[in-house]
């Protein structure tokens, strides 16, 4: 499932996201209120985790401009502002849910994953297909036409990525922030160096590995045809 963090806190966002991709889930993360308003309006996320304070528009105004247009999405509140008038005021305009900082990854992953379920969107497809690719979500599998291979943590994570945006050009920095996080060295050329491993394990025969270079760009993986 999609999700969108808006929290301006860089070291802690790139935290929950760690936490979150863990758990299958694909998060896309803002640190300012005005994107995050942007983004949260196009009610494309199944669920939205909102810091109440934010730089630009806050999370209880983005909270209330989403109702206001009728976008449903499912949002859970977290803020060092936590007192018993101060959460009722976050569920009052709006939010399902409200988690007071500071907290624990455990017990956030498990507030989610109850946010998600009253949402009854229909969970992402168990198995992602490119190609002769195919990665298996629930055994954290690839096959290669049928054969398994075996890829570390990261590279299944960056395939993973590729994956759920077939057909979609993600820049170097997208990649490294994704799969890397924000700490990761922007200098460096882990993401190319990453990109080869993965084309060299995927090579099968004399087939085209579906990973292709978009000049100036980045990467993108063929989206398979209907």
């Amino acid at each position: 499932m999609r999700l969108l963090l808006v929290e301006d806190e860089i070291e802690l966002a790139s935290l929950i996201r760690r936490v979150l991709a863990r758990e299958r889930y694909e998060v896309d993360v803002l640190h300012d209120g005005d994107e995050g308003l942007e983004m949260a309006l196009t009610g494309a996320y199944d669920g939205i985790i909102l810091d109440r304070m934010l730089p630009g528009t806050d999370g209880l105004e983005i909270l209330a401009e989403m109702r206001a247009n009728n976008i449903n999405t499912p949002v859970l509140i977290l803020s060092a502002l936590s007192e018993l008038g101060e959460r009722i005021e976050g569920l009052d305009v709006g939010a399902d849910d409200y988690l007071g900082k500071p907290f624990a990854f455990e017990e956030l992953v498990a507030r989610v994953r109850a946010l998600l379920r009253r949402n009854g969107r229909p969970m992402l497809p168990a198995v992602l297909t490119a190609d002769y690719v195919k990665l298996h979500l629930d055994q954290r599998e690839v096959r290669v036409d049928g054969e398994v291979v075996d890829l570390t943590p990261t590279e299944f994570l960056l395939l993973e990525f590729l994956m759920r945006n077939a057909g979609q050009p993600l820049s170097r920095d997208q990649i490294l922030e994704h799969v890397w996080g924000y700490d990761a060295d922007p200098e460096g050329n882990v993401v190319d160096l990453y990109i080869h491993y993965l084309r060299r394990k995927l090579r099968n025969g004399k087939r085209t590995v579906p990973i292709e270079t978009v000049r100036g760009v980045g990467y993108m993986i063929r989206a398979t045809e209907a």
